[in-house]
């Protein structure tokens, strides 16, 4: 039987982000539509092709926390600058990036989503 494995590994990281139609689609939750903080969980699994593991959790963390640090990092807040993007299109983003199996980006780990590619 043929089996498939995944390194999973998980981080986070302290940044900011609004949902600018916050008032408009949601009003009970206006408030998001101001800059607001967030530590960000990001849960990110790599498909492997032996079990001697050709992605090393340690490094593939690193890869994905320097480029975090790399793209969004404000030196004027001191720390990481979303805007207006959404835990799912953080997800999006590093799934295609790193070209994961799947990604999940939570907000203070309380809610959050999960990024995967489509089966076909």
């Amino acid at each position: 039987m043929a089996t498939k494995t995944t390194v999973i590994v998980k981080l986070g990281v302290e940044g900011v982000h609004c949902f600018p139609k916050a008032a408009e689609l949601f009003p009970k939750v206006a408030f998001l539509a101001d800059e607001h903080r967030h530590i960000f969980y990001v849960t990110a699994a790599k498909k492997v092709n032996h079990d001697d593991r050709d992605v090393e959790f340690i490094l593939f963390k690193r890869d994905i926390a320097n480029y975090l640090h790399h793209t969004y990092y404000s030196e004027a807040k001191g720390l990481l600058q979303f805007h207006s993007k959404s835990c799912e299109m953080i997800a999006k983003e590093l799934l295609v990036k790193f070209e994961c199996e799947w990604v999940e980006v939570w907000e203070d780990n309380e809610n959050g989503a999960r990024v995967e590619w489509e089966k076909r």
